[in-house]
């Protein structure tokens, strides 16, 4: 067996102890991953509260704002994923973490000095490159600190820091805009005078620079032994065989993951163009049920996912993600037609804690068909793919339809039902075909154990 493998397994195997002997640092362990994914998405996301005054600042167009908001951040989140995998797999994945976590907090800072547009630009792929490390290193580490059987449900608890950072971001992002409005701009110690949306990504840097070191509390599980394979095929030979499986897994879940970049993306903006509210009523309204739906939405996907598996129902974490796509896509046609704040916060939480479901439960999927030596690996690939359609595009597929198709800024309600519908239907299709393959993946990976 080589150092690789050995190391895997016995990542796994002492995990699988750890958890009979006590399930608190496990846990643990979930939490700060957890505090780290709610300050990377709330680096990622806070630009979205702050379209018009970027815009008008830097005087670009949607298209152009939607690239910060989506494309250069994701290429080089998803291109440089991979390679760092294969680092978490082989080496110290708590050091990696903390590393990224430095390295994109300051990124995030660095935002908040940009003066021009191509300045923004770089410093925005500088975050993309720091939470590269981040989504499969914890990925693999919370699959080695739990058994099968909790799996979706952890990895659910650390997705939840995707809707609490994002949740975060619309709420600091709102107050501070709120603030700037009556005060004016802030003069900062050796920085001089900065915008008001300048020093929301000043504020999320230093906080995530302050945090990152606490990373380092989070151990590698101790050496062990476990029965099973002695030898465990590589990356690339394991998703060959189950390219069928994955390719609808990924496939699938990256078209929830558009759908619900894109609604993310555009939504502050059509409330503040169209329905004139104020950035501080966005905040509150989206960002709170971003917050709080969101993370009872991905806790409830794994929840779910695991019970049905209990059940023997072995692809249950697909089955999540297609009720979560087929229920979502009347609740996002909803949203023009519903007027009134009581009315659209109730159906923003509806469609937010919907969107959310998969998270966990995809991760959960993937992992249970795949190697422990490939997981952080694997996870980089789906990551990959995940980000480069739904991230990558999905904010600017909302953009161009507003700009090209509708030529008409108020226009982007209507954009986001078009585009955010198609996608959520073909991630139902998707995942729907892949349940049958998916559960010819996971009968091939137990009986290879």
């Amino acid at each position: 067996m080589n150092e690789t493998v050995s190391l895997a397994v016995a990542r796994d195997a002492a995990a699988r102890r750890a958890v009979v002997r006590g399930g608190f640092y496990p846990w643990l362990v979930v939490g700060l991953l957890c505090v780290a994914q709610i300050l990377s998405f709330a680096d990622r996301q806070v630009l979205n509260l702050m379209v018009a005054p970027i815009r008008h600042d830097l005087a670009i167009s949607d298209t152009q704002i939607s690239l910060l908001m989506g494309f250069s951040f994701a290429l080089f989140y998803t291109v440089c994923g991979i390679p760092l995998a294969r680092i978490a797999d082989r080496g110290n994945r708590r050091w990696l973490i903390t590393a990224g976590a430095l390295a994109w907090s300051l990124a995030t800072a660095s935002c908040g000095l940009a003066q021009r547009y191509a300045h923004l630009l770089v410093a925005r792929i500088g975050v993309g490159v720091g939470e590269a490390t981040l989504s499969p290193t914890a990925f693999s580490l919370i699959t080695d600190y739990f058994p099968p059987s909790r799996r979706a449900t952890a990895q659910s608890v650390y997705g939840l820091g995707t809707y609490v950072g994002a949740g975060l971001a619309f709420l600091l992002g709102g107050a501070v805009i709120h603030f700037a409005s009556r005060h004016g701009a802030l003069t900062l110690p050796l920085i001089g005078e900065v915008r008001p949306w300048q020093s929301v990504f000043l504020i999320l840097g230093g906080a995530g620079t302050a945090f990152g070191l606490l990373l380092l509390l989070i151990r590698e599980p101790a050496s062990g032994e476990r029965s099973g394979p002695t030898q465990t095929p590589g990356l690339w030979r394991t998703l060959r065989g189950h390219r069928k499986t994955l390719m609808y897994h990924h496939l699938g879940f990256a078209m929830t993951a558009f759908a619900g970049y894109g609604s993310a993306a555009w939504l502050p903006s059509y409330f503040i163009r169209v329905r004139h509210w104020t950035p501080v009523e966005v905040g509150l309204v989206y960002g709170g049920a971003v917050a709080v739906f969101g993370a009872l939405g991905v806790v409830a996907g794994g929840l779910l996912a695991d019970r049905w598996g209990r059940r023997g129902q072995t692809d249950a974490t697909l089955r999540v993600g297609v009720w979560a796509s087929l229920l979502a896509i009347p609740c996002t046609a909803a949203l023009l037609p519903v007027q009134g704040l009581a009315p659209t916060a109730l159906l923003l939480a509806v469609a937010v804690f919907l969107f959310s479901m998969p998270l966990g439960a995809a991760v959960a999927g993937l992992h249970e068909i795949v190697p422990p030596a490939a997981r952080a690996q694997a996870s980089a690939v789906y990551l990959f793919v995940l980000n480069l359609i739904g991230l990558g595009f999905g904010p600017t597929a909302v953009a161009l339809v507003t700009d090209y198709v509708f030529r008409d800024d108020r226009a982007v309600g209507a954009s986001l039902v078009l585009v955010c519908g198609t996608a959520l239907a073909l991630a139902a299709l998707l995942l729907r075909l892949g349940l049958e393959p998916y559960r010819r993946s996971y009968a091939r990976q137990r009986t290879a154990e």
